[in-house]
């Protein structure tokens, strides 16, 4: 069973929407860090797909960084956000597959939207991911 419902304020919300859109034809990703459930930091990553206009993958050494940083501000792994340019914010084949962290949330960001921006998120359940509200 996964949670139903997670929460983000506000600011984190707005700054995810914001690097999503400075990098419009391209995903971005990275980790979010979070003390007692609560959300709080953002870890951009660099993404190093050779396809980064459909896809990403973390630069190893960024997540590592930011996980010892997270580490140093006592915080854990909350989830992994990654922006979608050109589809929904849903879950595509290939993050299923690439799922690095399955015990975090994932935020996906789209931008394939007409003048809203749509951000969801999932968690991984026993039949692939599951959405989970997200409430800003």
């Amino acid at each position: 069973m996964t949670e139903t419902q997670i929460k983000i304020e506000r600011p984190l919300a707005i700054h995810l929407l914001t690097l999503a859109q400075q990098s419009p034809d391209r995903e971005i990703c990275g980790l979010i860090g979070a003390t007692h459930q609560q959300p709080g930091t953002i870890y951009p990553t660099t993404n190093i797909s050779k396809i980064p206009q459909t896809e990403f993958e973390m630069d190893a050494q960024d997540q590592i960084s930011a996980l010892k940083k997270m580490r140093k501000n006592r915080e854990h792994l909350f989830a992994i956000y990654h922006s979608h340019p050109s589809a929904a914010a849903t879950p595509s084949a290939r993050d299923l597959e690439n799922i690095g962290y399955p015990d975090a949330f994932q935020i996906i960001i789209s931008l394939n939207t007409k003048g809203v921006l749509e951000m969801r998120a999932y968690k991984l359940g026993t039949n692939g991911f599951e959405e989970v509200s997200l409430v800003v």
